[in-house]
């Protein structure tokens, strides 16, 4: 086993030598370009080392912003035959070839971050970014709102791909005209680990659908069966919101309107709490229904500045139950896979994002949370996420946004954090 230190130098190395200069890619062959959360983590990462490039890194991901103000969830920066579905099938209309869906909105928690690291490297490059991340929330609060909690409209653009939560909306998917394809992520990664070809082909189907509708938003709000309120991105932006309001506030920029787009946001995000499970859900915004999931983005109340005693103990039952926290799908529920993506495992990205709002709230689970996020890395290294049950490693290997939360959270002492 490797020491704390050793872990610290293999963390660094890993984030240089996934640098595909001026951006990261999360891992080598499975995911070969630039993704959008993963991009925003791994700025954090690089911001304990070479502040200058962590700037560079969110950067560059904006430089693919559309001119509506979306920020692509994958930008193609160079052809590469070893992924699918590629540029071609997306058609994506932005400046740099790119998916035509967004991913959950961290940037600006993490630009944040970043900034309170050094201000006076930081201020003028947040100056010329935060009208960029203020168009990114602007186009969400437009286009993504059910009842002022904010939705995804592809199982991808929530980033927990293949989550329980997408099933009952997934079920009623015909992918009809889907026709041949074939994937690349199972040449890479064991198939038991992935998402079915059952999801798969749903997946391709919604992205044909977009690409047929050139993505033009109104009418994918008319035709796409795929609208699910969803916590991961109902508290990310609330979070990310709170946080450009602040720093528009100290750089002196036009922050008018913005305290009551937060005010939307917490009223929406009260709508996903579901009083059976006594937790947040996902919401099927076209029948209304709930998805019936605790998922650790049920987790990401406290990140967003909402606390909840019922949550709370909810997270301390799945904490006892799992050696490795926290898992992705309720432990106890029937839908749970320890090995399977987003149906069990622990990710050690979504602990950091969990265990910041637990921290900075002063959370008794808090220092809990990062001990097991250290120890899993520092016994089994920088897998894209780990059997909750025994911390084995699985997915994607010396993957980015790890061994970001290694270096900017997990390696260090809470108090020093």
């Amino acid at each position: 086993m490797l020491t704390q230190v050793s872990r610290s130098e293999e963390a660094r190395n890993i984030l240089i030598q996934n640098d595909r200069g001026g951006y990261t890619i999360p891992t080598a062959g499975l995911y070969p370009y630039q993704w959008n959360w993963d991009s925003a983590i791994t700025a954090m990462g690089f911001a304990e080392f070479d502040i200058g490039r962590a700037w560079q890194e969110l950067e560059t991901l904006f430089s693919g912003q559309w001119a509506d103000g979306m920020v692509p969830h994958i930008l193609f920066h160079k052809a590469d035959a070893g992924y699918f579905p590629g540029p071609d099938v997306w058609g994506g209309t932005g400046p740099i070839p790119s998916s035509g869906i967004t991913q959950p909105p961290v940037a600006a928690t993490m630009a944040r971050l970043i900034w309170n690291k050094d201000r006076s490297a930081g201020t003028p490059r947040l100056k010329t970014l935060w009208p960029k991340l203020r168009a990114w929330h602007t186009w969400f609060l437009k286009w993504r709102l059910d009842q002022g909690a904010v939705c995804v409209t592809h199982p991808w653009e929530a980033g927990r791909d293949n989550a329980p939560d997408w099933d009952g909306v997934m079920e009623r998917i015909d992918p009809v005209g889907v026709g041949e394809y074939e994937r690349r992520d199972t040449s890479h990664v064991d198939g038991s680990m992935r998402p079915t070809k059952h999801d798969y082909d749903r997946y391709i189907w919604l992205v044909q659908m977009g690409n047929r509708l050139k993505w033009d938003q109104a009418k994918l709000l008319e035709e796409n069966p795929f609208r699910i309120a969803d916590p991961t991105m109902t508290f990310l932006l609330l979070r990310a919101h709170r946080d450009l309001l602040a720093v528009g506030e100290e750089l002196g920029l036009q922050t008018a309107g913005m305290a009551e787009e937060i005010a939307l946001l917490e009223k929406g995000a009260a709508t996903l709490w579901n009083p059976e499970l006594k937790s947040y859900d996902s919401r099927d915004a076209k029948t209304g229904l709930w998805t019936g999931c605790i998922s650790n983005a049920s987790y990401l109340c406290w990140l967003a500045g909402l606390d909840s005693p019922d949550q709370a103990a909810h997270l301390e039952r799945s904490l006892e139950r799992v050696k490795f926290g926290v898992a992705s799908y309720d432990p106890t529920g029937e839908k749970f896979d320890s090995k399977r993506y987003w149906r069990g495992p622990t990710w050690a990205f979504m602990n950091f994002l969990i265990g910041l709002g637990l921290e900075e709230q002063q959370h008794p689970l808090a220092p809990r949370l990062r001990a097991v996020t250290r120890e899993v890395i520092r016994q089994h290294g920088f897998a894209e996420y780990f059997d909750p049950t025994d911390g084995s490693p699985a997915g994607g290997q010396s993957f980015t946004w790890t061994a970001a939360v290694w270096l900017g959270w997990a390696s260090k002492d809470l108090g020093a954090a």
